[in-house]
């Protein structure tokens, strides 16, 4: 019962903080001129009550879903990770590289897909050790590897994936290691399925199994997990781990699932800042597996409907940025302030005996 109304509690909080943002974000259009109501009418008309435009929204959605769940899972064990964008970046150029391999269809696109989770998990791990054996910060360490997965992106892209004919690109996806497109002229694939299956198995894990149950209690109270047994180290690998193997699925999303290109090209432009992205995304959603879908959803679509308030409202580009940003954070905001509150808690507690120590 306890559980069902902090869950009613929570979904009151984020009605609440999107009415606040759309209010705010109207009159800031208000204030500049542009109508409110024309704006919104775009954006949702663009975005929810069309099949392309919907369509579009689950597109945008696929990626977003993998890369918030691997902030996510960190944030319920404690764990501030905000390493996806380099594991996405490792996870779509080893994907493209399983297109070197010439191997039937389907089995090729488990093998792009096996190569994806693995470059995302090698990416994630020396962040997880430094933080598991010398207590380094996931915050500093993570986005070191961000900026040091960029620009090896970017050198893998001119000088080692590149295409031959085409300078600018990585080779294309093999046509076998494609994802299916599942809606004919438009760029959804069958990479939406992936990502929501991803979240339920995370879903299942973390509030059914044993594992999940470390993994919360680690993050909701550490010194009482430490003395009730629960092993610190083997769990912020076992966060990394399922973080960079979402990471690297949700590059492998992109390189293999947006057509027409099925490659990734020069200054990053497709997978660039997702990893970002998805931790607003996952603020959105609570930090909760089932939440986040459908914060990727609700995201997905401010950004498919973006052309329309361009087009038809007459709303320049940045003023929509704008708007995009006041109403999410607005609905993250929530999420944002207990976080904080946690951290506040556990930075002014009393500091335990043996407190660093392995349980």
């Amino acid at each position: 019962m306890k559980r069902v109304k902090s869950s009613l509690w929570s979904i009151l909080e984020s009605v609440v903080a999107g009415i606040l943002g759309l209010a705010v974000a109207g009159l800031i259009l208000k204030a500049w001129g542009y109508s409110p109501t024309a704006a919104y009418v775009a954006l949702v008309r663009a975005s929810f009550t069309d099949l392309y435009g919907f369509a579009g929204a689950l597109a945008n959605a696929t990626p977003l879903i993998l890369t918030a769940i691997t902030f996510a899972i960190g944030a319920r064990a404690g764990l501030f990770n905000i390493g996806a964008e380099g594991q996405l970046y490792m996870g779509a150029l080893a994907a493209i590289a399983a297109s070197l391999f010439r191997l039937p269809a389907g089995i090729h696109l488990i093998v792009a897909l096996v190569f994806a989770a693995v470059a995302g998990v090698l990416w994630s791990l020396v962040p997880a050790i430094l933080r598991a054996t010398r207590g380094v910060s996931e915050v500093i360490s993570t986005i070191m590897f961000n900026w040091i997965g960029h620009f090896l992106a970017l050198f893998l892209v001119a000088n080692v994936l590149v295409d031959p004919y085409r300078g600018e690109k990585t080779i294309s996806a093999a046509l076998t290691s494609r994802f299916p497109i599942l809606i004919r002229g438009t760029d959804l694939s069958y990479g939406i399925f992936l990502s929501v299956a991803f979240a339920l198995f995370v879903y299942f894990l973390l509030w059914h199994t044993v594992v999940g149950y470390e993994m919360r209690a680690a993050g909701a109270n550490p010194d009482a997990a430490r003395y009730g047994g629960v092993q610190s180290r083997r769990v912020v690998v076992l966060v990394f781990a399922l973080g960079g193997i979402a990471a690297g699925l949700a590059g492998a999303t992109q390189s293999l699932g947006r057509p027409p290109t099925y490659a990734v090209y020069s200054g990053l432009p497709q997978i660039a800042n997702l990893g970002f992205d998805g931790i607003g995304v996952a603020m959105i959603g609570r930090n909760h597996p089932l939440g986040i879908i459908a914060a990727a959803i609700f995201y997905g679509g401010l950004q498919a409907g973006a052309r329309l308030m361009q087009m038809t409202a007459g709303v320049p580009l940045e003023m929509v940025r704008v708007v995009q940003g006041v109403i999410v954070l607005a609905l993250a905001l929530p999420e944002l302030l207990r976080i904080f509150r946690g951290l506040g808690r556990r930075l002014w507690r009393p500091r335990s005996l043996g407190e660093g120590g392995e349980g």
